[in-house]
Formats: structure tokens, sequence, C-alpha cells
């Protein structure tokens, strides 16, 4: 397969660059023409571009990964550009995903896994070598849609998150907080041996859009707290708003202090 193209688009760097980094090793022959941050780039970039293939994020401020792949359909049809094979980049509950999975040109499921890339840069390239792709990425779409517009809303129930050299799977009700510090977030776990902390390579934004916000609010940029574990909450003398959860004193920024009037 000759000139293989494609464009990356995530409003995330450090998530831009894993995935770019991970093509490369798993999709050499690949050629990655451009990296976007939002919806607009991406579409200016498939403009330019024309890559074979757009790894879009679905959740992107502004311009959707569903809005961009929405243009892009609109162009084609108006013969202004051929349209990418689209690989959508989300952070759903994977029994939701599920449910669009048959047929659909594919998907990846952050944190991006490296056998599951795998199996979609094998599928992308099948449909590369075959002319039978007329109609699938709009199927995908609307699938997409219902999940993240019209439908329920399926919310991640456990967390790959490690411990030294160990992977666990963790229960996402087990959670007492989540603290981003640098490129990694720490996670709080209540278990019988009392609370454990573990390391999750994300962000929060991408952890927040996992979790079910009527039980994990968002205090501070970088904090995450299960409000089924919090024990109280206070202000001292100059206003500035504390939780108190697992025998920790967390920060409430001005702008999340609503959540507690």
């Amino acid at each position: 397969m000759n000139s293989v193209t494609a464009i990356i688009a995530d409003d995330e760097p450090l998530l831009r660059f894993h995935l770019d980094k991970m093509l490369a090793e798993t999709w050499p022959e690949l050629t990655i023409v451009d990296t976007c941050e939002n919806g607009e780039r991406a579409l200016e970039a498939i403009k330019v571009h024309q890559p074979s293939v757009a790894f879009l994020d679905i959740q992107m401020p502004g311009m959707t990964g569903i809005d961009v792949a929405n243009r892009v359909v609109a162009l084609e049809k108006k013969h202004q550009l051929t349209a990418p094979l689209i690989v959508f980049v989300t952070a759903f509950d994977q029994y939701a995903i599920s449910a669009f999975e048959a047929n659909a040109i594919d998907y990846v499921l952050k944190p991006v896994q490296e056998d599951r890339l795998l199996e979609t840069c094998q599928r992308v390239k099948q449909r590369l070598s075959s002319s039978d792709s007329d109609g699938v990425m709009q199927t995908l779409m609307a699938k997409i849609e219902h999940l993240s517009v019209g439908g329920t809303k399926q919310y991640t129930k456990w967390i790959k998150a490690t411990k030294q050299d160990e992977i666990h799977v963790l229960a996402v009700d087990d959670i007492v907080y989540a603290k981003a510090e640098d490129k990694y977030i720490t996670l709080v776990v209540s278990s019988d041996q009392g609370y454990q902390e573990y390391i999750l390579r994300s962000s929060i934004k991408e952890l927040t859009s996992q979790l079910d916000s009527d039980l994990f609010w968002q205090i501070h940029r970088s904090t995450l707290i299960n409000v089924n574990r919090l024990d109280k909450v206070k202000k001292d003398i100059t206003g500035k708003m504390f939780v108190y959860i697992a025998g920790t004193k967390l920060p409430v920024s001005r702008a999340m202090q609503s959540l507690f009037r």
C-alpha cells in the first residue's frame, strides 16, 4: 500500500503525542502529515493534505470530531475533497462503544492500548484496499451521535491503574479522590488495607468524561472527588473553601465553590 497518510486531532497535547508514537510503532508505513489541537484545525488539515485516514477525538471544544466528520461528508458530496477513513478516538465506556462496533470504520478507546490500536490499523488497511466504504462513515457517526447526544451514556465502572510494576483493575466506586500531578493522576482508593495510591496515565479531563458527574465532582482543575466519600466542607477566615476526605484537606477553587451551596 503506497503513500498512506493520516492526521491526528485531539485537544490534549500528551494524547496526540502518545497516539503519534504508538502509530509509528504499530503502522510504520503510515505517514502522519499533521497533528491538530482542535476540530477547526483538523478540518483545515483534511482539506490541505487529503489524508487517507483521520484519527479524530470525539470530545473537542468547539467543533467536535463528529462535527468534522459531518463537514467532510458534506464536502465530499460537493466533490470538493475525497473523504478520509475516520477513526474516532473516544473515552466512552467499552460497553456503550460495542453498540456500533459492527461494520464501523473503527474507534479507539482511551487510554489507547497497543493491541487494540493494532487491530484498528489492520481494519483500516483492509478498508483502504477495498471499495466497500460508501455509507460506512455515516452509519458510524449516526450511532456515536445517538450515544453522545440522544442515548443514555454508559459510565466507566472499572479503571486500569498501576502500583509500582503491577497493573490493577479498580472499581470506580472505590475511588476516593483523584489528583493530577505532572503527566499522571494519583488515584486514592479505599480498600480492606486502608487507603491505597495508584497511578493513572491520563488527564483529569479524560477521567472526568468517563465518570458520572453526579457522583464525581471536579473541585479544582487538578482534583476530582467522590462525593459519597466526602467527610466535610469548611471555609477558613479568608473565605477559602476546603473539603476533608480520607483524612486529607483539599482546596476548592472559587469557581467550584457553587457546588457546595
